[in-house]
């Protein structure tokens, strides 16, 4: 059988732990699985591009485990009432190939993309650190929030949307959380004056400039998060030709990331060589650090062994015959001779 989480599986396992302590455990398990970054067969996502958007497929394994997930990306959705990105994911036994895990991961990826950010702010950051400017209010933008708050101690947001109700959406989640003060700004200049920290999460499927280099103060740590494909960027080029570049698997990040208007042999640091300590994170305070993000199979592969083992400890989840179980495992024919259950338990 094969464990089956749900959207309303993931969100009683969210309720039961707390969102903000789910996040700071799965970042622990992201770290870990950086740390064994030899240990994984890794390729650049399988990509699907339609003008509208792109279908992903995200595949890794290691000796034990092999993952992937489904996942898009069309930022016009909303006007039709439905999500930017949507995701599912599944876990399976390298030795046997069955599948151990069928899983949601649209709430999932919202809860490691925002881990992984404050993961790595712990290592590019300044120490110092207490506000950010959030660029970009829509899904993501919460989540982003809440882990940095509850993992740098980042206790002023400055928020900017080109859509004042994704802004207001936002702010008004964010009051349930009285120990973060919320800054409404004008302008994307506005919200990045002044801040440590500027995570940029914008949808829009474009070569587009939401930080001019202009508004990039010494010290500040960019956490770009919006550029996830060819043809989609935040940031001016001045921007990543002078800061301190790190990503998560250079051969992907250069098709999709900020560096992929860049020079094939442009400077960039690998996210597991900072965790494991073989490179530097930030070198010195008033260096400009860039995280890159666009999203690494490992970091899903991680979201779904601490979903697992979670769903595990709480009871979430159910059951599924999603492969036929037989008597005779040669005789696959036979499986269809039998009375489908689902039918047996309408005419029960």
């Amino acid at each position: 059988m094969t464990r089956y989480i749900d959207v309303n599986d993931l969100s009683y396992l969210v309720s039961q732990k707390g969102l903000q302590t789910c996040i700071t455990e799965m970042a622990e398990y992201i770290r870990a699985d950086y740390l064994r970054w030899q240990d994984f067969e890794k390729c650049p996502r399988l990509a699907n591009h339609s003008p509208d958007g792109v279908i992903e497929l995200m595949p890794v394994s290691d000796a034990s485990l092999y993952a992937f997930k489904y996942v898009n990306g069309h930022p016009k959705n909303t006007l039709a009432g439905m999500l930017t990105v949507m995701a599912f994911g599944a876990l399976g036994d390298v030795d046997t190939g069955k599948p151990v895990l069928l899983a949601e991961m649209t709430l999932t990826t919202a809860i490691r993309t925002a881990a992984t950010s404050a993961l790595v702010a712990r290592y590019l950051a300044r120490n110092n650190s207490r506000s950010m400017a959030l660029i970009g209010n829509g899904s993501q933008s919460e989540f982003q929030a809440l882990a940095f708050h509850a993992m740098l101690g980042i206790n002023e947001i400055r928020l900017f949307d080109i859509d004042a109700k994704a802004t207001a959406k936002l702010a008004a989640n964010l009051k349930a959380f009285p120990a973060i003060k919320v800054i409404l700004a004008g302008s994307v200049a506005e919200a990045v004056k002044g801040a440590d920290i500027v995570t940029t999460v914008t949808a829009d499927k474009a070569y587009a400039t939401i930080l001019s280099d202009d508004m990039i103060e010494p010290g500040m740590h960019l956490n770009a998060v919006g550029g996830d494909c060819p043809g989609k960027t935040e940031l001016d080029r001045r921007i990543v030709e002078r800061a301190r570049v790190i990503v998560e698997y250079e051969p992907q990040s250069r098709i999709e990331g900020e560096i992929q208007h860049m020079p094939p042999d442009s400077p960039v640091t690998e996210l597991w060589q900072v965790i494991n300590g073989q490179r530097p994170g930030r070198e010195n305070a008033r260096q400009v650090t860039l995280f890159d993000s666009v999203g690494f199979a490992i970091e899903d592969y991680s979201a779904l062994r601490y979903v697992l083992d979670v769903a595990k400890a709480l009871d979430v989840g159910s059951e599924l015959e999603l492969v036929p179980d037989l008597a005779d495992p040669k005789d696959l024919f036979a499986r269809l001779a039998q009375p489908p259950r689902a039918q047996q338990k309408k005419r029960a």
